[in-house]
Parts: C-alpha cells; structure tokens; sequence
C-alpha cells in the first residue's frame, strides 16, 4: 500500500505525543532537560554525519546560504510560527502551553528533514514494505515523548508536518527519485546537515537559529550541483 509509512509515521509521533502529554508531567524536570540535551547532542553528531557526506562542501554551503537568503526574503520562519500560533489559540487555553510555538517548530523540522525522510518516500511510493518509515516512526515516536513532556502538546502537532511533507514527498516519490542523482542526492543530505546541526544548537539553547529560513538549502543545493557538477 501506498503511504502506509506516511500513515505509520503520523501514527506513532500522535501516539509518543499522548503519552508524553499523559504522561509527561510525572517525569521531573530535571529528567527532561537532561534528556533533551543529549537528544541534541545527538542531533549535532547527525547533523556532522550528513555534511562530512558531502563530495564538495561548496555546494551545501553556497546552497544554503542562498537558500537561507530566500528563506529571510520569504519569512518562512515567521509563517511557520504564525502557523504554530494559530495551533496553540486553536487547542490551548489562554496564557498556556507558553512553549507550544518552539515545540511544533523543532519538533516538525527534526522530524521532516534528513535522508531517511527523502529515502523513505521512494520506498513508500513503490508500495513495497516502507522499513525506512517504520524505523523513523519509532524514532520520531521516542522523541516526540519527551518533546511534548519538555514542550507541551505543541510537539504533538508536529504529526501534521510529518503527515504533510511525508505525504507529498511520497506522492511525488518516483518523480522525485527520476530527478535526483546519486551526487544530487549527497549534496542535499549534506545541506540538510546544516539545518540538522542548528536543530541541535537550539535544543541546546546555544544559539537560536531561524530553522525554517534554512529549508529553501534543500531545494537550492541539488540544482547547484545540476547545473555546476556536470
């Protein structure tokens, strides 16, 4: 079936997200903080993984910084937050959740940019079993338990940006694996290390980076190496 892994992966980050709501309260702060840091630390070793990937750093790091320039000029971070602010009016009471913007925001990004959400929506397109999608699923459905119980509910809602990105990604999936080459495909996971690794600098509170102005780096760095590396 077509999209099962979509649907898979929608699934287990609304279940992760209950349990954390349901549950999340009963683990004490300090527990939480802890376990986010190092949810970071291993963001920032796999956001290093995918850049190291990359045949020329030139392409991920022009691709970025022109796409981060699109992404400013476009003020895809303002619209993802307002987004996340309609959400929190939406199903949170008044002066509540006051995390809930930063939660649907780092958790929908964590959860929508890396190789195995490219990978698994080839896989999930052909129909065949979507093994990629299950082992993200389960990742994603860790962490959302300890995003919502550090967050609030707002991380939940980052199960919309999976069933959305995942989705179209699958849809478009074999037209999308017809258009990428394998060298297309490196220098993109690398410029997805770049936003990987400022993921892990905000879970760490290191330095607060617009994650969603570096988007337009995926789409930007691939037609570099189109029009550049042939």
């Amino acid at each position: 079936m077509r999209g099962l892994g979509t649907l898979i992966n929608t699934a287990t980050v609304l279940a992760g997200g209950g349990v954390g709501y349901f549950v999340g309260h009963r683990i004490p702060e300090n527990i939480r903080t802890v376990v986010v840091q190092v949810i970071g630390l291993a963001t920032l070793v796999m956001g290093v993984d995918y850049v190291l990937q990359s045949h020329n750093l030139v392409f991920p790091l022009v691709g970025s910084v022109i796409g981060a320039v699109i992404g400013e000029l476009a003020r895809i971070e303002e619209g993802l937050e307002k987004l996340g602010e309609w959400l929190k009016r939406k199903f949170t009471s008044e002066g509540s959740e006051s995390t809930f913007v930063q939660g649907f925001v780092t958790a929908s990004l964590l959860f929508c940019i890396g190789p195995m959400t490219i990978l698994g929506a080839i896989e999930d397109a052909s129909g065949k079993t979507p093994q990629l999608y299950i082992i993200k699923g389960t990742l994603d459905g860790f962490m959302t338990v300890i995003f919502t119980a550090a967050y609030g509910i707002g991380a939940m809602f980052s199960a919309i940006g999976v069933f959305v990105v995942q989705g179209l990604l699958t849809l478009g999936g074999t037209g999308l694996d017809s258009l990428l080459d394998d060298r297309m495909r490196t220098e993109m996971f690398a410029a997805g290390g770049f936003t990987v690794l400022a993921i892990g600098l905000n879970l760490l509170d290191i330095k607060r980076i617009k994650l969603g102005s570096l988007l337009p780096g995926l789409v930007v760095t691939p037609l570099l190496v189109a029009i550049f590396a042939r």
